[in-house]
């Protein structure tokens, strides 16, 4: 694998153990970005549906998931729930030569290593913006993992978006985060989106001024390198509109609600490793 790691991701065979929101997402993002020819993809996907949508942008299902580990690199992108059947059904195909990435969340490294004794295994979460190119993925590298094997993975996740290495210890917090952080984002710009409705704004216009408000915030906080709390004094002049919304926002304990659904999310993230 140290010669795939250097060969880089277009030389990879790359497996997906599922193909469902992440999965799927991550697939077309490789292939949007020219980044993996297709003829070095495969996937296994029981969903007639899945199937089809992968079946559209020209891929074959394998027959099963034993034929999806005769790739080099595989991603597990199934569920918490089913990922213990899954390690059961292909554990005894994995080879010293396999670089195993997981996206399910709670699932630590040692239940992953304990199935693959031989193999790499690497963890990550990653999240819905993937669908976009536009994802954010923190990797947590087991302890067989080579340099190589890291940087083939982060060519992986940056093919559709950001990616950085972390500690295991903090995926759930970043699972709290970013990995339902969409939802929280999401429910603002309804909200935002509403709050224009309420005062005479047609749905529709409300909507696309609210989405493409957070769109822009966001872009000005990573390409001016700019802390949102300096964002937030540059709009807020003395004694004006924004102001008085700050101020509501504060007394509804905003910021803390805000603090406690990362802190929830990522309570039950640990919830599910504990479980598994």
């Amino acid at each position: 694998m140290a010669e795939q790691g250097k060969a880089g991701l277009k030389e990879a065979k790359l497996g997906f153990i599922g193909a469902g929101s992440m999965g799927g997402a991550i697939i077309r993002g490789l292939l949007a970005t020219d980044r993996l020819p297709r003829e070095n993809l495969s996937f296994y996907d029981p969903d007639p549906a899945r199937q089809k949508a992968m079946e559209d942008l020209g891929l074959e299902p394998a027959l099963d998931q034993a034929e999806v580990m005769h790739s080099q690199v595989v991603v597990l992108a199934v569920k918490p729930q089913v990922m213990g059947e899954v390690l059961a059904q292909i554990k005894d195909f994995a080879r010293p030569w396999h670089l195993i990435i997981s996206i399910a969340a709670g699932v630590p490294l040692k239940v992953l290593e304990a199935a693959f004794p031989e193999s790499r295994v690497i963890r990550a979460m990653t999240n819905t913006p993937t669908l976009v190119v536009a994802g954010m993925a923190a990797l947590a590298p087991g302890r067989h993992v080579t340099v190589d094997d890291l940087t083939l993975a982060r060519k992986l996740f940056e093919a559709v978006g950001q990616a950085v290495v972390v500690q295991e210890n903090l995926l759930d917090a970043v699972t709290g985060l970013s990995g339902s952080g969409p939802a929280y984002v999401a429910l603002f710009i309804e909200a935002l989106a509403d709050g224009g409705v309420k005062v005479g704004l047609p749905r529709a216009l409300a909507l696309s001024l609210a989405a493409h408000t957070v769109l822009g915030t966001a872009r000005l906080c990573l390409e001016h390198n700019l802390h949102p709390g300096v964002l937030k004094d540059q709009v807020a002049s003395p004694g004006g509109t924004t102001m008085e919304g700050l101020h509501v926002l504060e007394q509804g304990g905003f910021k803390g609600i805000v603090m406690s659904a990362v802190e929830a999310a990522t309570f039950r993230a640990q919830e599910l490793a504990r479980e598994g």
